[in-house]
């Protein structure tokens, strides 16, 4: 709505033209989803907080039993901000800015499916249907960036510019992986607070920056990278990353609020997203290397008591691990975000490693 009004604003005075540049909005949206979570957030948790705790998580540590009855589904809250931001300052003529937003409350959608599962009868969706629903709304995002036309079928690997093998048809079976995939790796992340949430806050930054890049002819022509259409995706990012800050003031140490799979599936596959239309979705292993360690964990452990009827880690998700050697829940997620911290600043070194 702002970025219309200064249309006609401008006439009058010429300093609302700068709305119109995305450098602008992306940091006033930010800055106002920032904002108005801190200033509503109290609000929300204590309105509908009876109506949304839970049970602490299955294959948790005991004392995590302490978390009974948070609580949870603070997803909702961050959608709902977000998509009052990307109305005020979106330019909502694009339809990659409708994309973006039905894929993010599509994946809200399932988790919050799961999470009212969980509340009401004690127990979620069953594995199966949560995957089938993914690949449901990862299929329709992967077909409309395919159809669309604003996203090439190629992949783009890191620090080699000229690697860029186009995958035709098969580019909808990859953005549905990177998106499930992604979508999944966050929400085994959510496993203490303020953890998933710290870790998302420098890929969404980062991922932010890259969009910014790619969308722009002459810069992405200096960096030797693909010119895509991802300039109003930066705009997103901001709001997304202001969303995450307003949330972490409430999720932090010690939580008042869980973000539920509501949040953690949603915010995934936004991420997943972002990095598909930037057309730097493989960055995301390096940037998201501390998801891909979570979700390694999981696998390495199941495997492991599979096959060798032993476990390699006291307890997965590896944040598990050193909780039950002895590590501050704090102190964790501190640390991981450092290592997310400085996983996104060596992919944003590799665009220019090339």
């Amino acid at each position: 709505m702002i970025y219309y009004a200064s249309h006609y604003l401008q006439a009058y005075c010429s300093g609302f033209n700068v709305v119109h540049y995305v450098s602008f909005r992306s940091m006033a949206a930010l800055l106002s989803t920032l904002f108005l979570s801190i200033s509503l957030g109290g609000w929300f948790i204590e309105r509908f907080g009876d109506f949304l705790r839970s049970q602490a998580r299955e294959w948790t540590p005991e004392n995590h039993r302490a978390k009974d009855n948070m609580p949870t589904m603070g997803g909702i809250f961050i959608l709902l901000m977000v998509l009052l931001n990307a109305l005020l300052w979106c330019d909502l003529h694009q339809s990659v800015v409708w994309a973006f937003l039905c894929c993010l409350f599509g994946f809200g959608a399932i988790g919050l499916w799961d999470d009212v599962s969980k509340v009401m009868r004690r127990g979620g969706i069953s594995a199966r249907q949560k995957f089938s629903l993914q690949c449901l709304v990862a299929g329709l995002v992967a077909v409309y960036l395919y159809w669309s036309g604003n996203v090439a079928p190629s992949v783009v690997l890191p620090f080699f510019k000229a690697l860029q093998p186009s995958l035709g048809l098969l580019f909808i079976p990859w953005a549905i992986f990177v998106l499930v995939g992604t979508s999944n790796a966050v929400n085994l992340t959510d496993g203490l607070d303020g953890l998933a949430i710290n870790a998302l806050l420098p890929n969404f930054a980062t991922f932010s920056i890259i969009c910014y890049l790619a969308g722009h002819a002459k810069l992405a022509a200096y960096l030797a990278i693909p010119f895509a259409h991802s300039s109003e995706v930066t705009v997103l990012g901001g709001i997304l990353v202001g969303a995450s800050l307003g949330f972490l003031w409430f999720n932090t140490y010690p939580a008042q609020i869980f973000m539920g799979d509501v949040g953690s599936l949603a915010l995934g596959g936004a991420l997943a997203l972002m990095g598909l239309l930037s057309k730097q979705e493989l960055l995301l292993a390096v940037s998201g290397g501390l998801f891909v360690i979570e979700t390694l964990s999981v696998v390495v452990q199941l495997a492991s008591y599979r096959y060798l009827k032993r476990r390699i880690f006291r307890m997965a998700p590896i944040h598990h691990h050193f909780e039950l050697l002895g590590w501050p829940e704090s102190k964790i997620t501190v640390r991981f975000g450092i290592i997310s911290l400085v996983l996104c600043l060596l992919a944003l070194m590799s665009l220019k490693v090339r």
